[in-house]
């Protein structure tokens, strides 16, 4: 089986990659690219761990083949701080002390980015809403719903 030749942006910088045609993403970040933020909760689309943007569109990494993302653009958790800087809702996930054993806190964060990109000033119910596709069994969803308007507050004044 040939291995197909991708070329990607991934967080911001141009990456090549060879995979496997049964490869996916997740597979691809963790063991090739060495990008272990991403989580595999499940395998099976269901838990929300693996959450990444591909092209602006959040999607699980655990059910895209990783030969799908060429000339596309991948966002993980890994580009979501400016160096050392924290974004505002890993700060915020800081200080409302919501993560806990912390699998499926990137897939919380990039999915709590996507929202905010698209609706800045989002409502509770929203903020639920959007974030339903993410399962936690630790932390009872509170203070990350918390953390999340938090941070679209200070967002908004910044």
């Amino acid at each position: 089986m040939a291995k197909h030749h991708v070329t990607t942006t991934l967080n911001g910088s141009p990456v090549e990659y060879l995979c496997e045609p049964h490869h996916t993403l997740l597979d691809v970040l963790r063991d090739d690219l060495n990008l272990t933020g991403t989580k595999e909760g499940c395998g099976s689309g269901d838990c929300g761990a693996c959450s990444v943007m591909l092209d602006g569109r959040l999607v699980c990494a655990c059910l895209t083949f990783a030969a799908e993302c060429n000339g596309r653009t991948i966002e993980t958790i890994e580009g979501m701080a400016n160096g050392t800087k924290l974004h505002p809702l890993q700060q915020k996930f800081l200080e409302h002390a919501a993560l806990q054993c912390g699998i499926c806190t990137p897939g919380m964060l990039i999915s709590a980015k996507a929202l905010l990109e698209k609706k800045p000033d989002p409502t509770e119910e929203e903020v639920r809403y959007w974030l339903a596709g993410n399962l936690c069994r630790c932390t009872g969803y509170n203070k990350i719903v918390e953390a999340v308007l938090d941070a679209a507050a200070e967002l908004r004044r910044a």
